[in-house]
């Protein structure tokens, strides 16, 4: 039994995410997929936006197809059925329309290859695995064909597989950096149960930011983004504030001009961490200065895969990429699926 059969008894949804293109996702897909098929695990596919395709429509370079086994359950929509290799018995017709057609749950019938596509907001990829599982599927992959930060957020599935590898950078430290950064990132620990967690899901219906004060007074600020809102959050922090929430995007310009000492004093609250976008430097600074923050929802990652190769022409060993991965992140388990 591999790394899917131990996944599979710990989640029902898991999300593929790369770091960036060309960091070996749909590998990693396929390589699942192959040990989904030895292990006898009823797997169930789908994605947000399209994934499948021989060529990458954006690069224009060419692209592993996925390789669907007899009696895996996978969303395709209208127009792409016709294009499958495998063949398709329609389970259902959802409510969900995509760019290319109304959206269809299927089942492989017989094996072949097939261009998955799903709804193209992470709500409506929950529920359409919700559907999915209904018809047997063991485990749901999710295939982030879109955008890192909307495939990763907890609101689409139990946990994510970090895609990652040397199209990040010539250089090896950078690329751990990078990664170990989101990993830490995603690991930022969830505000605990309390007064003051209660009082932002309860007041935030209109995406506000709120500042929530010691006596348990909410503050809102007609705000439509916290995006270069530094001063205006600064001049309504004052000594009763605890807890500052910022619902959207989390940039520099967020905090840049808010003074020192009242940084350090209060906590941030995020939704969750991928509306964090900060670089490591940036990152590490703020926190050496005392910024302190917490989310709502944060992100289990079940494993990384890793892959040594780039576009550009260069590689890494990769042993040594496994080893320096797996050091930096000691609890995750780290792959090249590529081996």
């Amino acid at each position: 039994m591999g790394l899917l059969y131990d996944l599979s008894t710990k989640y029902k949804t898991l999300s593929i995410v790369g770091m960036a293109k060309n960091a070996g996702k749909t590998t990693a897909l396929n390589f699942l997929i192959e040990e989904a098929m030895d292990d006898g695990i009823v797997l169930g596919i789908t994605s947000i936006g399209r994934d499948g395709e021989s060529q990458d429509l954006v690069t224009g370079t060419e692209k592993p197809r996925i390789y669907l086994d007899q009696d895996t359950i996978v969303t395709v929509p209208t127009q792409l059925y016709e294009l499958a290799d495998a063949g398709l018995e329609i389970l259902k017709k959802t409510r969900f329309s995509t760019p290319m057609g109304d959206l269809l749950i299927c089942r492989v019938a017989d094996a072949g290859y097939v261009q998955i596509a799903g709804p193209p907001a992470a709500m409506d990829t929950k529920r359409v695995c919700e559907e999915m599982l209904g018809y047997g599927c063991e485990l749901i992959m999710i295939d982030g064909a879109i955008d890192r930060k909307a495939i990763a957020s907890p609101e689409t599935s139990d946990a994510i597989i970090l895609s990652t590898g040397a199209v990040l950078s010539r250089s090896m430290k950078k690329v751990v950096d990078e990664t170990a950064h989101v990993v830490n990132l995603y690991s930022i620990p969830e505000l605990e149960e309390g007064t003051a967690r209660t009082l932002i899901e309860e007041n935030n219906f209109d995406d506000k930011i709120m500042l929530v004060d010691k006596d348990g007074t909410v503050r809102k600020l007609d705000l439509a983004t916290g995006l270069g809102a530094s001063r205006y959050i600064d001049d309504e922090i004052d000594d009763n504030t605890e807890y500052v929430y910022i619902p959207g995007a989390f940039t520099n310009s967020v905090i840049a001009d808010i003074n020192l000492k009242k940084l350090k004093r209060v906590r941030f609250v995020l939704k969750d961490p991928t509306k964090i976008f900060l670089s490591v430097m940036d990152w590490g600074l703020w926190r050496k200065k005392g910024f302190k923050v917490n989310v709502l929802k944060n992100i289990e990652i079940a494993a990384i895969t890793v892959n040594p190769w780039a576009p550009g022409g260069y590689t890494f060993d990769s042993q040594v990429l496994r080893d320096a991965m797996q050091e930096a992140l000691p609890e995750i388990p780290v792959i090249d699926v590529r081996v």
